[in-house]
């Protein structure tokens, strides 16, 4: 009889083709079977979760570590930390706020070295596609990103500025030739207005759902033009969607994703002053939210990412709560399962569209094939989920670098109870992550 390293049993196993009772075997850090709860299955080491929830390790493949260059604000051991805490057992890391950013091969080189031996789960990492270096993107592209990411207006930071209509097609052809993917931060700069003060309403009309439509529209023009695959970054408005459902139907290749902030929030319910909820594109109204919801249940938009964007809470503006010069960006790596989950229950999601939206879409995008199902040949990335149980959010007990969360006592549904790496338990002090240097492409 076939001895496993690992056996995690479960009533309630989230497989891909839907949940049940079932028995997972691991052996040198892969899932080896897939067997009935009750079958025999000898294993060194042994759980029975009896009712709690066994999910696929969640893939977030929108994560600002900002290391190396603004390690202040965060870095690969505290991000990695976080996000096993979280269940989170794959991150893919943002090509800024790190100085340099991640837009040529010696950057990356770089970013790697301050990577190796710090992640407390497996990592790989985005390129970038700024003008200056866009003949060198072909050559960053091969060498083991899955995609690089641009902007369309003021990244707001200097070393990693905007594309043009002419720079987003050059990037498209490159990645077509590549079977590589565009991500891109998609406003429009000529519809957004200036901003400052405290009031949470004037942030948001300085940055309106036009923006995000135009935008969108203009990378769906793009793709059609190059046949290049574009996905759009950190969706807000419901004002895009209905551009984004006809190119998806048309066969346009482009994808988009949306965030736990803008699917639990609403902006009718934050403060003035508030600035921990400042993020870019901003968090909309009640309406907006539910568009997203209903574009999740429909497959305009196929994946939920944190885009974990921390900062120090200097550059919050927690004294003045001024909206106009505070940074924008949300740190939500390590909430992002129960902040989903606590509103999906609300609209009688079940738990396996979570792990589509959040561990196999995302794995897709970034071209992990051994990432985001529970499957034999898969990495054995695991995660022990109590959905029933519930929480009062403490900063003080996140592990991001800085305790700066517009979460903050807010009562949650969901509990991580232990998540695996590659069959070994995710402690948070020995980091185990492997660094992922190449990819399956397209």
């Amino acid at each position: 009889m076939t001895v496993f390293d690992l056996v995690v049993r479960s009533r309630r196993v989230v497989l891909p083709d839907g949940e049940r009772a079932a028995a997972v075997g691991v052996t040198g850090g892969r899932i080896a079977a897939v067997g009935g709860y009750g079958e025999r299955m000898a294993a060194r080491v042994e759980h029975d979760l009896g009712g709690l929830v066994l999910l696929p390790g969640l893939v977030d493949a929108h994560v600002h570590v900002n290391e190396p260059g603004r390690t202040e604000w965060e870095g690969f051991d505290s991000a990695t930390r976080a996000a096993g805490a979280g269940g989170v057992t794959t991150i893919v890391d943002m090509p800024l706020n790190s100085v340099p950013p991640t837009v040529t091969v010696a950057a990356l080189d770089a970013k790697r070295a301050a990577a190796r031996g710090r992640c407390h789960v497996d990592t790989a990492l985005w390129g970038g596609a700024v003008p200056a270096h866009l003949p060198e993107l072909p050559e960053l592209l091969a060498a083991g990103v899955p995609g690089a990411k641009c902007f369309l207006l003021d990244s707001g930071v200097p070393e990693f500025p905007p594309l043009d209509d002419d720079g987003l097609r050059t990037a498209l052809r490159a990645a077509e030739r590549a079977g590589a993917v565009i991500l891109v931060h998609a406003e429009d700069a000529g519809l957004i207005g200036d901003c400052s003060g405290p009031g949470f309403a004037g942030f948001l009309a300085s940055r309106p759902g036009a923006a995000e439509a135009r935008a969108v529209e203009r990378v769906i023009a793009a793709c059609a033009a190059t046949g290049g695959r574009a996905h759009i970054v950190h969706l807000s408005s419901a004002e895009a969607l209905p551009a984004l459902a006809r190119a998806r139907a048309a066969g346009v290749p482009v994808t988009a994703e949306t965030c736990p902030h803008y699917l639990y929030f609403s902006a009718e319910e934050v403060p003035d002053g508030a600035t921990p909820f400042k993020c870019c594109p901003p968090i909309r109204s009640a309406a907006d939210r539910d568009a997203l919801w209903a574009a999740l249940a429909d497959g305009t938009i196929d994946q939920v990412v944190s885009d974990h964007s921390p900062c120090t809470p200097e550059l919050k503006r927690l004294d003045t709560g001024d909206f106009g010069a505070a940074w924008g960006g949300i740190a939500g790596v390590q909430l992002a399962l129960p902040v989903v989950w606590t509103a999906a229950r609300e609209r009688g999601l079940p738990l396996s569209r979570l792990a589509a939206w959040m561990a196999a879409a995302p794995a897709r995008l970034a071209g992990l094939a051994a990432k985001g199902a529970i499957r034999v040949g898969a990495d054995a990335d695991l995660v022990a989920f109590d959905p029933d149980a519930e929480f009062t959010v403490d900063p003080a007990r996140l592990h991001h670098r800085h305790p700066v969360t517009p979460y903050a006592g807010r009562r949650l549904a969901g509990l991580v109870r232990t998540t695996w790496l590659r069959g070994a338990v995710v402690d948070g002090r020995t980091p185990r992550g492997r660094l992922i240097e190449e990819v399956r492409r397209r």
